[in-house]
C-alpha cells in the first residue's frame, strides 16, 4: 500500500484491475485506492503475472502492507508465503513491512506497555499467535492507546486475523466515557493516578451516532469512505489543535471594480468567471510572507515556518466529502495563474482525477463558502498547518468613505468577512489580527488589473 499524501496511514482497496492470472505491464494501472485525502489509480510497479491478491476489495489496511504478488508465471514467488498464513517456512520478503494478514492478537497474558513511536523489530517470524501484541497496531491505533492510557490487552480485536482497529479503540473509548463517572465512584478515591489519562474532551462527539437506536422511518446512511475519513480528521484537529477564531470586515470595493472592468474579457480568454477567491487566495499568499508564522506546522515544541507556501483550497465533492487540493509554491504565481489552477484543481477533484501530488504538502489553506451567500464561517484546520482562512460572501453595503482631506461620506460598496481559525500554540490574537488586517489592505489598495 503506497503512501497517498503526508498524513495518510492506510487506504481501502476500492477496485482490482487485474484478476489472478493475468499477464500485468509495469506502470499499468494495477488497482483503485481510495485514503482520506484522495481516489486514485495505482500502476503496477513490476512486470509480470499476478500470482496473488492477498488483500481483497473493500478491505482498509495501513500503507506499507502487502496487497499482491507479481511473479514470473511459472511458480509461486518464494516469498509469498510471508504474506499468507502457510507455509511458515517461507521467509518474508526484506525490507517490507510485517503483511497485516498474518497478523493475529494473542490471548491477554502480560503485554509489554505500549511505547510511544512504533519501529518493527528484527524478527517477522509468520507464527502469527507467538508474537507481540505491540508488533500488530498501526502506528494511529498505538496513538489512540497511548494517549487514552489503553493497555492492547483490553481490547478485543475485530480486524484481518483479529488485529486491534482504530473502530476497536474508539469503541473501547467510547464505553469508558459513558462509565466513567460509575467506575469512578466504584474504585474510591485517589487510588487511581491514570484518571488524568482518560478521553479529552473531544471524544465525546463519535459516541453520540453509536449510541443512537433509529426509530420507525428514520434513514439510516451509512457513511461513505470520504465521509468518514473527513469526519476522523475533523475529530482529530479539535482534539490536536487548541483552535481560536477572528474575524474581520473586509471591503471588496477595489476588487468589485477590477471584476467589472475585466470579467467579460476574462471569461472570454479562460472559460470561467473571475470570482472573489482568487482576489482573496492572492493577498493571503502575499500577506504570508510578511506574517510567515502562519505558514507553518507545530513541531514537539517548536514551530517549523515552511519555506514554500502551497495553498490548500477546499472542494466540496457533491455534498459527499471534502477534499484540500493544493497549489505548490503560491508565491511564484500571479493573480491570473491562481485563477487558473484553483479551476483546474476543482474540476479534477470533482471528477476524481486528481493525482497524489496534488493533494501532498500543503501549508495554508482557504475555504470558500461565499458562493452560498454566507456571512461567518468558522473553519476547523487542516493538519497539520496552524491557519485557515474562511472567505464567505460579499454583498453591497452601506459603508463609512474617509476622503484625503479627513471628510466623510456614505457610500455602497461590496463588503465581506474574512475569518480565520489559528492554533493557538503557534502564534496570539495580535499576530493573526494584524494579518487579516493585511490582507484586507491589499485587497482594498492593490492594482489587481496589472495581474490581469
Amino acid at each position: 500500500m503506497p503512501q497517498l499524501g503526508e498524513t495518510v496511514t492506510e487506504g481501502t482497496i476500492t477496485k482490482w484491475m487485474k484478476a489472478i492470472g493475468d499477464q500485468v505491464e509495469r506502470d499499468e494501472p494495477l488497482f483503485e485506492v481510495s485514503t482520506d485525502k484522495v481516489d486514485t489509480e495505482v500502476p503496477s510497479p513490476a512486470a509480470g503475472v499476478l500470482s496473488e491478491i492477498l488483500v481483497p476489495e473493500g478491505e482498509t489496511v495501513d500503507v506499507g502492507t502487502r496487497l499482491a504478488v507479481i511473479g514470473d508465471g511459472q511458480a509461486a514467488p518464494a516469498d509469498a508465503g510471508a504474506a499468507t498464513p502457510a507455509p511458515p517456512e517461507a521467509a518474508p520478503e526484506p525490507s517490507r513491512p510485517q503483511p497485516a494478514v498474518a497478523e493475529v492478537i494473542p490471548p491477554p497474558a502480560s503485554p509489554p506497555p505500549v511505547p510511544p513511536a512504533f519501529a518493527a523489530g528484527p524478527a517477522q517470524e509468520p507464527a502469527a499467535n507467538e508474537q507481540d501484541a505491540s508488533m500488530l497496531l498501526s502506528p494511529m491505533v498505538r496513538r489512540l492507546l497511548s494517549d487514552n492510557g489503553i493497555d492492547p490487552s483490553q481490547v478485543r480485536g475485530t480486524g484481518l486475523g483479529g488485529r486491534i482497529t482504530r473502530e476497536d479503540v474508539l469503541a473501547l473509548i467510547d464505553a469508558q466515557h459513558a462509565n466513567g463517572p460509575a467506575r469512578a465512584a466504584a474504585e474510591g478515591s485517589p487510588a487511581t493516578r491514570a484518571a488524568p489519562t482518560q478521553p479529552p474532551a473531544p471524544l465525546p462527539a463519535p459516541s453520540a451516532p453509536r449510541a443512537v437506536v433509529p426509530s420507525a422511518g428514520d434513514l439510516v446512511v451509512p457513511f461513505s469512505n470520504v465521509r468518514r475519513r473527513t469526519a476522523e480528521h475533523m475529530v482529530r484537529s479539535k482534539s490536536t489543535s487548541p483552535h481560536a477564531f477572528i474575524a474581520a470586515e473586509t471591503d471588496f470595493e477595489n476588487v468589485e471594480r477590477v471584476r467589472r472592468s475585466h470579467g467579460a474579457r476574462f471569461r472570454a480568454e479562460e472559460g470561467f468567471s473571475l470570482t472573489y477567491l482568487p482576489f482573496v487566495a492572492r493577498a493571503a499568499v502575499e500577506a504570508l510572507r510578511e506574517y510567515p508564522n502562519l505558514n507553518a506546522s507545530v513541531s514537539e515544541d517548536a514551530l517549523v515556518v515552511h519555506a514554500e507556501i502551497n495553498l490548500g483550497i477546499a472542494v466540496d465533492l457533491d455534498f459527499e466529502g471534502l477534499i484540500v487540493p493544493v497549489v505548490h509554491r503560491a508565491e511564484e504565481v500571479t493573480l491570473r495563474g491562481i485563477a487558473r489552477r484553483v479551476r483546474d484543481l476543482a474540476d479534477r477533484a470533482r471528477t476524481r482525477q486528481l493525482s497524489a501530488d496534488d493533494i501532498v504538502g500543503g501549508t495554508f489553506s482557504i475555504t470558500n463558502d461565499g458562493p452560498f451567500g454566507t456571512y461567518f464561517t468558522v473553519p476547523i484546520i487542516n493538519q497539520p498547518q496552524v491557519a485557515i482562512l474562511a472567505t464567505d460572501g460579499v454583498k453591497r453595503k452601506p459603508v463609512v468613505v474617509v476622503a484625503a482631506d479627513g471628510s466623510e461620506s456614505i457610500a455602497i460598496h461590496s463588503v465581506g468577512v474574512l475569518g480565520m481559525s489559528w492554533d493557538h500554540r503557534a502564534v496570539d490574537g495580535a499576530y493573526v489580527s494584524a494579518y487579516l488586517r493585511r490582507v484586507g489592505e491589499l485587497l482594498g489598495t492593490r492594482d489587481w488589473s496589472a495581474e490581469l
